[in-house]
């Protein structure tokens, strides 16, 4: 397990964003980046990123994407990114199917039949791990794998799934997200599809993916990082995925995570740090203080008041959220804070 760049192991636990007087690019030798939601969204890059991530590369830090998402390849991930302006190699890519293909390999002989219920990105993971991808539950494989296929998933292919795990074959999935990203919006993902085959068998499955260690271990043996730090839009993939693997994180509001879903974040989904976009990973990160009653931030006082949050002052809008965290996450060490953010997040802005 590595070591935070603050010098302390589960850094996720810390009740307060810690500050950073050196641009954390210069502070943590490696960004673990999601992909969806923090570098591009709908197939685009989203703003900011392109130049962000060359800052930081031509500046020393190493740059990998890790993706939940199983159906493509570290190859086609590569050349997409590289199509955005966004250099990149295969080896710089880590998928929840390489996770999972490490996990099974561990468990079953080498050279041994894999029941592949998924796409590409699967059966080119279990070839790098020696396995054998087959697509029948006749076929006789010693294992069975699920992962993301594609809106276009037949529905006999969980039907094979459950033949296979009737007969006492163990079952692994990549990853459980539930939803997915898409051009049109929110679809089903591989964890709507693990459903069905776990109502239909009783079962359950070894999960490689973010946030359990599986993934965060194939991170950290593909990229040697010594001083991580896990950059996200998710707070229960992403954020969670550092808490579980004791190291920092930083959360940006690119994708699906607002304001209010991080102040009333629970201890393992709290940020280390916080910021609009990848803009501030080239930046240092101003601490939280206690001031009084509340808690401050750059030009912003917040205070947990009666039934609601509050807060005052001017400047940055997100040194203001970051003053909110610590009030929110003061009152609500151990859960979620349940006090009223709207008024307090308006008068931001957010």
């Amino acid at each position: 397990m590595s070591q935070s760049a603050s010098g302390a192991a589960g850094a996720g636990i810390r009740l307060l964003p810690d500050g950073s007087a050196r641009a954390l690019s210069e502070a943590y030798d490696t960004a673990l980046l999601d992909l969806d939601g923090v570098v591009y969204a709908g197939g685009r890059a989203i703003a900011h990123a392109v130049e962000s991530l060359a800052v930081a590369r031509d500046g020393g830090m190493g740059l990998a994407y890790v993706t939940n998402n199983a159906l493509r390849t570290p190859d086609a991930v590569a050349e997409h990114l590289t199509e955005l302006g966004i250099p990149t190699e295969a080896a710089d890519v880590i998928t929840s199917a390489q996770a999972v293909a490490r996990l099974i390999s561990e468990q079953v002989p080498d050279g041994a039949r894999v029941l592949v219920i998924g796409g590409e990105g699967l059966r080119v993971a279990l070839r790098e791990r020696g396995l054998v991808p087959v697509d029948s539950a006749d076929e006789e494989p010693v294992a069975v794998v699920q992962g993301y296929g594609g809106p276009d998933m037949a529905w006999g292919r969980f039907a094979e799934a459950c033949y296979a795990i009737a007969r006492g074959v163990p079952w692994f999935a990549s990853n459980t997200d539930l939803t997915i990203p898409s051009a049109r919006g929110i679809a089903p993902g591989n964890g709507a599809a693990v459903e069905v085959v776990r109502i239909a068998t009783g079962a359950e499955p070894q999960i490689a993916g973010k946030p359990l260690p599986p993934m965060h271990r194939e991170t950290i043996l593909r990229t040697g990082a010594k001083t991580p730090l896990v950059v996200g839009d998710r707070l229960d993939t992403d954020i969670e995925g550092a808490f579980n693997g004791g190291v920092d994180s930083l959360l940006v509001l690119t994708g699906v995570t607002d304001g209010a879903q991080l102040l009333a974040a629970p201890p393992q989904h709290r940020p280390t740090y916080v910021d609009r976009d990848l803009r501030g990973m080239l930046t240092g990160q101003p601490e939280v203080v206690a001031d009084g009653d509340g808690f401050r931030c750059g030009g912003w006082t917040a205070v947990a008041g009666d039934g609601q949050l509050e807060i005052e002052g001017d400047g940055d809008a997100i040194d203001g959220l970051r003053a909110l965290c610590g009030a929110a996450w003061s009152v609500a060490e151990g859960g979620a804070c349940e006090l009223d953010p709207v008024k307090a997040l308006a008068r931001l802005g957010l």
